[in-house]
């Protein structure tokens, strides 16, 4: 009998499912006899549990079980007939009256929308591009000293400065009341590196060793700590310890103790500009692959199925979730997480799919061989042992689906951006580092 497909709305479909019952009592029959061969029970033997008994304890789970995939087959035979692209799980509900010997069910569930891609060349998109300069290679080569740095004590006779680092007691009162994080010991700190607020960082210069000092420090009103913020509160502080710092030369020991073989500064400076340039690649092409699926958001007509938001905005969730682990929160696989704050990102993100997905199948976009090799040899480059972390990638199927995914979104961009109305804008190295 043909499938007939009843259109509720938009992308809302249902059909009636029917099981015949003879089909479903003798699968139940045989299920529960292959039980009764291991089930125990008090007072048998192992294997010679009466059916009745078996029936009794299992029978209802068996049903449940049975019922279960008898639907999904009926189901899966009914939208393959149909030829339907089934978007999510049908919501399944028995039905009153059905032909005589079957069990009759409404199988209500979404189905994959059409996407029309609409004109391209009408878009405008800004394309931007990066140099590495000199100033941003001198700035990574005096991080890269500030990484082996080392510090020496001070004289006590000295005043803490720039660059030193201090060790300090201080408390905090707010309206002469101490408040929750606002007290420590032995705390240390580098003046001048953005390690505290500005106020507390310009309190301590110029302080001795045995000295303290009271000062006052408003709190902004974006401070992380919500009880604080804004607020004014007054801080005692004492100087423990001031250590000068001392930045090792760019001498060829020092090259060398980075992995640069023959030791100079120009290949340390050669290698520095490979590797910022490896990162400014990556994000210029993060920047316009993001103004390239705006693009491409923009003159797509589809309706969305609200199957695949609830499973994206449940993914979404459970991230959270999890980042609430890694930072420590207690109780965060109970924390309320309402799920409308991610309902934005879950439908653009599913959009998004949809829209890609469509133009990847009508322009064969897909990954190819060489592009995945030549990803991966790209991604390898910035390790010690390139090899090695290629035949990573290359060894484990979820790795290499995480390589094509970005493949294809690469292909989707070139293809998108080759259609467009680009406008060419050259963006300074700090901006895009910062951005």
């Amino acid at each position: 009998m043909a499938v007939t497909v009843e259109t509720l709305e938009k992308l809302e479909r249902r059909i009636t499912l029917l099981i015949p019952a003879t089909d479903l009592n003798a699968e139940i029959e045989t299920r529960l006899k292959k039980l009764s061969r291991t089930v125990k029970a008090d007072g048998f033997r192992p294997g010679k549990v009466p059916m009745s008994v078996v029936a009794q304890r299992y029978g209802y789970s068996v049903q449940n079980e049975v019922m279960n995939d008898k639907l999904g087959q009926a189901f899966a035979s009914a939208a393959n007939e149909a030829q339907l692209r089934v978007a999510g799980t049908p919501r399944v509900t028995p039905k009153d009256e059905a032909p005589e010997g079957q069990l009759a069910f409404d199988a209500t569930f979404e189905i994959y929308p059409e996407v029309k891609l609409g004109d391209l060349s009408a878009v405008e998109v800004e394309r931007v591009t990066s140099d590495v300069t000199d100033a941003a290679i001198d700035r990574t080569v005096d991080i890269l000293r500030k990484q082996r740095r080392t510090f020496a004590q001070r004289p006590a006779v000295e005043g803490a400065a720039e660059t030193d680092r201090v060790t300090i007691d201080f408390e905090g009162k707010i309206d002469g009341e101490p408040f929750s994080g606002g007290k420590a010991e032995a705390f240390q700190f580098i003046i001048g590196e953005g390690q505290m607020l500005e106020q507390f960082d310009k309190a301590v210069r110029g302080m001795k060793v045995g000295e303290s000092k009271t000062f006052p420090l408003q709190f902004p009103e974006d401070y992380h700590g919500k009880d604080v913020a804004g607020k004014e509160a007054d801080f005692l502080v004492t100087m423990k310890k001031i250590e000068a710092q001392h930045l090792p030369e760019l001498d060829e020991p020092f090259v060398k103790s980075l992995g640069i073989a023959d030791g100079t500064v120009e290949a340390l400076r050669a290698d520095v500009k490979k590797n910022l340039e490896r990162e400014v690649k990556f994000r210029v092409l993060a920047r316009n692959k993001a103004a390239a699926m705006d693009a491409l958001v923009k003159v797509a007509e589809l309706d969305v199925p609200k199957a695949l938001i609830d499973n994206e905005l449940e993914r979404l969730v459970a991230s959270a979730r999890e980042d609430l682990k890694q930072r420590g929160i207690k109780d965060a696989d109970t924390a309320p997480i309402p799920t409308e704050l991610f309902q934005p990102q879950a439908e653009r993100r599913v959009r998004l799919g949809l829209v890609v997905a469509e133009l990847v199948r009508s322009h064969n976009l897909q990954a190819k061989p060489d592009q995945l090799q030549a990803h991966i040899e790209e991604l390898s480059q910035s390790y010690e042992k390139p090899a090695e972390v290629m035949r990573w990638y290359l060894s484990d199927r979820q790795r290499m689906a995480e390589v094509e995914a970005v493949v294809i979104e690469n292909n989707v961009t070139q293809h998108v951006l080759s259609l467009v109305k680009i406008t060419d804008k050259a963006l300074p190295f700090d901006d895009l580092m910062t951005a």
